[in-house]
């Protein structure tokens, strides 16, 4: 009944660490559009199927553990560099400067 030999296993194994991402690190995303996440979700997880499907599960494996890597280094190396807490975004200033963003989200129009 159950088969971890297939490409709904992995899939699942690739949606968990997308919806861990997005739960514990989702405020660091806090002023993108919603339309921007989820195409952005749904663009990843196409390119986690190709990969799948052409080089195989073990790429496909160390491809979603390296993919870790560059998210440890900036949130442990280079928010903390610029002075913001890389697990909280704060200050929030410093981190919509650091985005680009615009710190007064409440002015009016």
């Amino acid at each position: 009944m159950w088969s971890t030999n297939s490409i709904w296993f992995e899939l699942f194994i690739f949606s968990t660490f997308l919806l861990f991402g997005n739960i514990l690190m989702g405020h660091f995303e806090e002023r993108t559009s919603r339309y921007r996440r989820v195409i952005k979700t749904v663009i990843i997880m196409g390119i986690y199927i190709i990969i799948t499907l052409i080089f195989g599960r073990i790429i496909a494996f160390i491809i979603l553990g390296l993919s870790l890597i560059p998210i440890i280094i900036i949130h442990a190396i280079l928010l903390p560099r610029k002075g913001i807490n890389g697990w909280t975004g704060e200050p929030k200033e410093k981190y919509y400067e650091f985005r680009g963003w615009d710190k007064n989200i409440f002015k009016k129009k």
